[in-house]
């Protein structure tokens, strides 16, 4: 039996529209256990990923050089962005810090993100960490079957490209 994802929208801003993707007809998103998840574990590091996910959907907009690249398989990224100073800051003990939390996903544009999930990092590449290589995995093989499904036209561009379009039942194999 083929694994398979469909899509759903998490959240919308003024400059980006969030969606994220159940597996196997779960109903909680890959996003959702994400907040579930480190909101009991790492709180704080999460809240300053959705400071980011807020910021990026008012104010910038998904613009590249706001996501780390995390490319293995295909064009998937990650939050939060490289560099401790970049506003809004975590912070840890009174000094700003590195924020180790990776939450993946994929930037379709300056509008459209897709978010997966992620972990606490805790080596220098995500394929040598045993926190995050199975999220970053799972996200660069959905990023992959999401271009697939572009391509493909399963998924497509509203018409000025500020939003997709997608058959609600769509259920996309990766």
């Amino acid at each position: 039996m083929n694994n398979f994802v469909q899509i759903k929208k998490v959240a919308q801003y003024d400059k980006v529209s969030y969606y994220s993707v159940t597996i196997n007809s779960e109903t909680t998103s890959l996003f959702e256990q994400f907040i579930a998840t480190h909101t009991a574990n790492n709180k704080e590091k999460l809240n300053h990923i959705l400071a980011w996910l807020q910021e990026i959907g008012i104010k910038y907009g998904a613009q590249t050089y706001l996501f780390r690249p995390e490319a293995y398989l295909s064009d998937t990224s990650a939050l939060p962005p490289t560099g401790k100073d970049k506003e809004p800051t975590y912070i840890e003990n009174g000094e700003t810090e590195s924020n180790n939390l990776r939450l993946y996903c994929f930037r379709l544009n300056e509008n459209v993100v897709v978010l997966y999930s992620g972990d606490l990092k805790t080596a220098d590449k995500a394929q040598d960490c045993i926190n995050v290589k199975s999220h970053f995995l799972l996200a660069n093989k959905l990023t992959r079957a999401l271009e697939n499904s572009i391509k493909e036209n399963e998924v497509y561009w509203n018409e000025d490209c500020t939003d997709i379009i997608f058959d609600s039942d769509l259920e996309i194999a990766y």
